[in-house]
């Protein structure tokens, strides 16, 4: 079986699963979270878990299902399983909350060059630069094996573009973008590369400020623009957006 069965043996090929997107990743310091329950409500992240860990196990009894009428020759229900396995994949898979188990903490450090990691960023950059009939499957080829980069490599010197790349992903999410995680992985990219001369402060900007619509985060990310980038018209986007937004709020 090859990689051209959709995301089928992408997943089993690589052994990642379900934990490439972001399943086991710790809950990280700094990203904004939803306030408190009040006292006696339903704990939110622990339904957000259960809901993780009810994706995996599905996926995981999947595998298993497939695996066994592999074993037994049964061609029609293996192909019944990785259809319903597909349909898992393409399905929109919604992120409840950023601080649960989906986005790094900012204080990861890209400390050293690994091959393994190295050959999987290969792979990703080629799946999410394919003009294919299936941008879909392609898309989300991608995304799984960026974030098996961070599940498996987290000290990985690919860590910052990794995260750049996520962001544009989720910008452009098929069949919806989710601009928070966009956003947030943005930032994650020039968190953990502090000499990063991408376009990610901007583009987080403008998520914040025209998607979001949390205009002191937007606010803050232009004031970065200005003071980190060494672009001159990203700076004088940033510039001119900032001057708007003050002269707006004192209206």
């Amino acid at each position: 079986m090859t990689l051209k069965l959709l995301l089928i043996p992408l997943v089993i090929a690589s052994g990642v699963g379900v934990v490439a997107i972001a399943d086991n990743t710790p809950k990280p310091a700094g990203t904004p979270t939803e306030a408190p329950a009040p006292k006696g409500a339903v704990n939110e992240v622990e339904l957000v878990e259960n809901t993780i860990k009810a994706r995996k196990d599905y996926l995981s009894s999947l595998e298993k299902l497939r695996a066994h009428y592999q074993a037994t020759s049964d061609r029609e229900k293996v192909k019944w399983t990785e259809d319903e396995m597909r349909s898992f994949h393409r399905m929109m898979k919604y992120s409840y909350r950023l601080d649960v188990q989906d986005v790094p903490p900012p204080t990861l450090a890209p400390k050293q060059n690994m091959p393994e990691a190295n050959t999987l960023f290969r792979r990703a950059i080629e799946y999410k630069g394919k003009g294919t009939d299936t941008p879909l499957d392609d898309q989300r080829r991608a995304e799984i094996l960026f974030h098996s980069i961070l599940t498996k490599y987290p000290e990985s010197d690919k860590i910052a573009d990794v995260a750049y790349h996520l962001g544009d992903i989720y910008e452009n999410y098929k069949p919806l973008p989710q601009y928070a995680r966009a956003a947030a992985y943005y930032e994650r990219s020039f968190q953990w590369n502090k000499s990063s001369s991408t376009d990610a402060r901007i583009r987080a900007a403008r998520l914040y400020d025209y998607q979001i619509q949390s205009r002191d985060r937007a606010k803050e990310m232009y004031k970065a623009v200005m003071n980190h980038d060494t672009d001159p018209k990203r700076v004088a986007e940033a510039e001119k957006r900032l001057r708007e937004l003050s002269v707006s709020k004192s209206k």
